[in-house]
């Protein structure tokens, strides 16, 4: 990686690092002193916290007063990083006379200080000039949310790079007509020259050719739903090698510069380095972590993508017309030691004296839970080069980073290369098409009912997960697109909507949330109500995950202060996409015309 990279990609995520110190330390003192927050309410309420005896090592639980948060300070919280956008296609774009609506809102609640979560959202017209009904070739609606492990300095950086990098490898497809009978199943995925993959990230935003509108069609291999899932997994790994040997050339470049003057080569070198600003932050990009979850919503071909890397989740509603009922897939599974899955994966990687070590307590090598992740090279470094690294970057009065894992032996263990899920004809060839007929999804092996269509899609980090099940914020968002307002019995909800989970569309949970979800209060799932109160549909999720329509759990929950908070609720990153059909008239919102 040249350093022209790391200096275009860093600077931004310097900026916010720059500042985590100050917020770091006044912090708790806004948390507590703010009018109308903590402080100033008089109410309390006490909180379990467990510690540790320094002198015996025993673990015991002592009760404290915390301040309750005022319900003018949850209320600004919760849509603190609320945000929204939308657009119309075109009459004809993307599937029909009638054309398209979409919508998409995002909320974020931070629970770590500074938050570990992130998310990007993109919309590229194939090509913005035209509007004609039979040859628009639709738009690219990219969403992505990434949950950060260990500092937020990889989701960060991914928040910026992810969908230029898949942007990237699409533009080669677009360039490549290529009949689909030529590529079969077991064909490899085109991939683009590693020095366009510099230059393409570098420019920081993503960019696909004009393609004439006559010449799109389905011969072409963007159109394909394999060609693009390739595309895409190619992109993260690329990406992720990319982050992940950033440090290694870096430090080679301090070196070769001091060469030299042999015997002062390394002190020199580790003198540049320590004192680099962007080779710190390239460091720990990679050393942290994060999950990463990606939607591509192709409104020309009619097909929707998701590629999962880690324990983020994907959930779509479909919508039976014929019935008036609701359906809910899950579109990824959770990756973690725990899915059967990736168990056997990693161990048929590793040397079998490793089968026993590789997962222990349902994580990599005992200690982290995704089994996929972007950065995390302390699970993809051999130790040598861990050791080599921290002494070349950090100084003895530095926080040094955490050591090898004791099980190191034969790395990598973690990959980010990510399942991708595709749906085709997500959405009906027209608006005045019968959308009551089954949807084709052969290539996809679709366990879609019949008669259904899909009607919205939900991406969230895991903060939301360990809340709550994907049938029950499907049911969320099902009922406030289907008008329902105040509170509704939990028990009621589902039945009330005719919901129920797809057939071997239930996803693998690939986490215990049975802790958390105890010192939450979550533990009964049908005790309890849901309430509809929110315009925004991420912020909707969110507030009910944590407290429904029990307004003193979702005070309570949100008054513990980091780091305690950490135990009862992680960062929660929410993105709700939908669509509608017809409502043309309605403003555009301005794309990227790239």
């Amino acid at each position: 990686m040249s350093l022209k990279f790391v200096k275009r990609n860093t600077y931004p995520l310097l900026a916010t690092i720059s500042l985590t110190g100050i917020v770091t330390s006044s912090y708790y003192y806004y948390y507590t002193h703010r009018d109308g927050s903590m402080a100033a309410n008089k109410r309390t309420f006490d909180l379990p916290v467990h510690m540790r005896d320094n002198t015996t090592g025993k673990r015991f639980t002592e009760m404290r007063k915390m301040p309750l948060m005022s319900e003018q300070e949850v209320e600004r919280r919760l849509a603190q990083f609320a945000s929204r956008g939308g657009m119309v296609t075109p009459c004809g774009s993307g599937g029909g006379g009638g054309g398209w609506t979409w919508r998409w809102h995002t909320a974020q609640l931070a629970s770590n200080l500074p938050v570990e979560d992130a998310w990007g959202s993109v919309v590229v017209a194939r090509d913005p000039r035209t509007t004609d009904a039979d040859t628009s070739p639709g738009d690219l609606l990219f969403f992505t949310v990434l949950d950060g492990h260990g500092g937020p300095h990889t989701s960060r950086l991914l928040s910026k790079t992810l969908i230029p990098a898949v942007g990237l490898e699409l533009s080669y497809l677009m360039n490549q007509p290529i009949p689909r009978q030529r590529h079969p199943p077991e064909r490899e995925a085109p991939t683009a020259p590693a020095a366009g993959t510099l230059a393409y990230i570098t420019s920081y935003l993503p960019f696909l050719p004009h393609a004439h509108p006559q010449a799109r069609n389905s011969t072409y291999p963007d159109h394909d739903p394999l060609c693009v899932s390739r595309a895409i997994q190619a992109a993260f790994a690329k990406l992720d090698a990319e982050l992940v040997s950033a440090p290694i050339r870096l430090m080679n470049k301090a070196l070769a510069a001091q060469a030299q003057a042999q015997a002062q080569a390394q002190a020199q070198a580790q003198t540049l380095l320590r004192a680099d600003p962007l080779a710190r932050s390239a460091v720990r990009a990679a050393l942290t972590g994060s999950c990463a979850l990606l939607a591509l919503l192709d409104t020309g071909a009619r097909n929707l993508y998701v590629a999962c890397t880690g324990d983020s989740r994907a959930v779509a509603g479909y919508f039976d017309g014929e019935r008036g009922a609701w359906s809910v897939q899950v579109l990824s599974d959770d990756q973690t030691g725990r899915n059967e899955s990736e168990m056997r994966r990693i161990q048929s990687e590793h040397p079998p004296e490793e089968s026993e070590t590789v997962i222990k307590r349902g994580r990599i090598l005992g200690g982290l839970e995704p089994s996929r992740a972007f950065g995390d090279a302390r699970y993809k470094w051999p130790r040598e080069l861990q050791d080599r690294i921290s002494q070349m970057f950090f100084s003895e009065t530095d926080a040094l980073p955490r050591p090898p894992p004791a099980n190191l032996r034969t790395p990598p263990y973690v990959t980010a290369q990510p399942v991708v899920t595709y749906r085709t004809e997500f959405i009906p060839p027209s608006a005045s098409s019968d959308t009551t007929n089954p949807s084709p999804n052969s290539k996809s092996e679709s366990k879609t009912p019949a008669a259904n269509n899909m009607r919205f899609l939900i991406l969230a980090t895991d903060g939301l997960w360990d809340m709550i099940s994907s049938k029950d914020a499907c049911a969320l968002v099902a009922g406030h697109l289907s008008g329902m307002r105040g509170t509704v019995p939990k028990k009621e909800l589902t039945d009330r909507l005719g919901l129920s989970v797809a057939a071997g569309a239930e996803g693998v949970e690939g986490k215990d949330k049975t802790k958390k979800a105890e010192k939450a209060g979550n533990t009964a799932a049908e005790v309890g109500s849901w309430v509809f109160n929110e315009e925004n549909l991420a912020t909707h999720l969110v507030r009910n995950a944590l407290g429904g329509g029990d307004e003193m759990r979702l005070r309570e929950i949100m008054s513990i202060p980091p780091p305690l908070s950490r135990s009862y609720r992680d960062d929660t990153t929410v993105t709700v996409v939908w669509w509608e059909e017809g409502r043309e008239h309605e403003k555009v919102e301005v794309k990227a015309k790239l």
